[in-house]
This record gives C-alpha cells, sequence and structure tokens, in this order.
C-alpha cells in the first residue's frame, strides 16, 4: 500500500492516510482597492512513504534529536565545567609571607570576582580549591591533609611560592616538608618568592583551563566504589607515611638492611676536594 502523507500532518485517517489542513492566505483589499496581503507561505512537499512505520521513523528523526550518545556528553561537559570554573571556592590557608600577596589577590585592586573566586570559606566542607601558599612544615602537614580529606569532590590544590612548591630557601631545614606535593595531590604550581598576586591570577586561569577539560566519563568523584582518601601522616621524629608502616616496621628490626638503605655521608680528607 502507498501511503501519501503531508509533512504537516497531524490526524490518522481509518484508511491510515494523513492530511493535514492546507494554509490559504486570503487578499485583504483597502478601501481604494489596492492589494495588502502578505507573501504566501512556502507549502511543505508532500513525502511519499510505503508504511506506516516509515513515517513514524520520519516525524521521530524530525522531531527528537537522534545524535550519538558522546555527543550529549561533550553538552554536558561544556555546560557542568562552566558553572564549576566561574564558581571555584577557596580556603584560606595562608602558612607565610605567600599568605599576605594571596590576601592582596582578593583586594579592590585586582577584583578576583572576575573569576567567581572571591569567597573564601573557613570550612573546607565548602571549599573547592585549597591555596597552600607558604612554608609547609612537618608539625602542619598532618592538618593540611586531614583538611584535604574533609573537602567534598571536586576538590583541587594550588601550591603557591617556592616553599609550597619544593621547600624554598628553608628546603634543608630539619623541620621543612621539601614541597606539599609530598603530602597530597597538586594540580597549579604557582612559582615566586613570593609571587605576585598576578602570578596567582594567572595560576587560578590555570585551573579554569583544567576544569574545562575535564569530562564526567573519566573523573574520579562519578566513579563507583568508595574514594579513599590521602592517609595521614603521623608526626614522630620525622614524617611517617601510614602506608610504608609494615615497611617501616620489618626494615627497623633487620639493622643490616637498614643499614644498607642508610645514606652514609663521608666528610673529605685533609687536601682533598670536595665534590
Amino acid at each position: 500500500m502507498r501511503i501519501v502523507t503531508l509533512s504537516g500532518a497531524k490526524g490518522l485517517a481509518s484508511d491510515f492516510r494523513f492530511f493535514a489542513p492546507l494554509r490559504m492566505t486570503e487578499r485583504a483589499y483597502s478601501s481604494e482597492g489596492e492589494d495588502m496581503s502578505e507573501e504566501k507561505p512556502q507549502t511543505p512537499p508532500i513525502q511519499l512513504v510505503n508504511s506506516e512505520e516509515e513515517w513514524l521513523d520520519e516525524q521521530v528523526r524530525r522531531s527528537v534529536w537522534t545524535g550519538p550518545w558522546n555527543k550529549v556528553i561533550d553538552l554536558i561537559d561544556l555546560i557542568y565545567n562552566w558553572g564549576r570554573r566561574n564558581s571555584v571556592w577557596p580556603m584560606g590557608f595562608g602558612l607565610a609571607c605567600c599568605a599576605i600577596e594571596m590576601i592582596c589577590t582578593s583586594a579592590t585592586r585586582f577584583d578576583i570576582s572576575r573569576f567567581g573566586m572571591e569567597l573564601f570559606r573557613a570550612s573546607p566542607r565548602q571549599a573547592d580549591l585549597m591555596l597552600v601558599s607558604g612554608t609547609v612544615t612537618k608539625k602542619i602537614g598532618p592538618a593540611i591533609v586531614r583538611l584535604y580529606n574533609q573537602m567534598a569532590e571536586p576538590k583541587y590544590v594550588l601550591a603557591m611560592g617556592a616553599c609550597a612548591t619544593g621547600g624554598g630557601p628553608f628546603k634543608e631545614g630539619y623541620n621543612v616538608v621539601s614541597g606539599v606535593d609530598k603530602l597530597i595531590p597538586v594540580d597549579v604550581y604557582v612559582p615566586g618568592c613570593p609571587p605576585t598576586p598576578q602570578a596567582l591570577l594567572y595560576g587560578l586561569m590555570q585551573l579554569q583551563k583544567k576544569i574545562d577539560k575535564q569530562s564526567i566519563r573519566d573523573v574520579s568523584w562519578y566513579r563507583k566504589g568508595v574514594s579513599e582518601g590521602v592517609p595521614e601522616p603521623i608526626l614522630g621524629p620525622d614524617l611517617i607515611d601510614a602506608r610504608r608502616l609494615e615497611e617501616i616496621t620489618a626494615l627497623s628490626a633487620d639493622p643490616e638492611k637498614l643499614t644498607a638503605r642508610a645514606v652514609k655521608i663521608q666528610k673529605p680528607a685533609k687536601g682533598e676536594k670536595k665534590e
């Protein structure tokens, strides 16, 4: 059976023939007899289909978007990341002199509000970004990890300054951690001693670019299972990683292995040049 349909058809006849009323335009004449009618709209072309299923498929194709699922995910990522990149709330976390530059960045001269990042939160549960600005000592290390674990996903870390990045001028100090990345994962590094507010703003823009590239397909906070936090280090004679307790216990029980792993510092003899 051959069915004749119109693209604007709305009714279903008993013999599976679909008809739609054609729009008719009337000519309007003024009192002077002038033609005031508009142009006649174009009538949609008549389509010929062989069955009702073909007609239904054509209507669904015209009315419903049937593109690949990846395109839908890309659109969701675009909207989702746009909202997150413009509403990153930092946590007030000043450790040393770099914190003064961080405070200057939030002042009116540099206007961090342009990026939607002016709301410094005192609670880690309301913050998206940890700005580590200053020297990271071994005593403050467990507190940094504890605050990082209390932040909700998605969360990011920005190391501001030479001390937070790699220890800075205090790198050889017995009480200084050589970079906060020894404790928690870092997303953006801002060098300088101290870095200027412009450098911090540039680092925040780099963080926005990283957020734009993320997709809900592979981010960690949308995966199944329980995500384990960063283990809090144990403060003793030195910072002890809880994940290596068994290894440390085994080494302490075997003096030979402990001696083999120890770094021996030999003093140069008199007259020898120090390498």
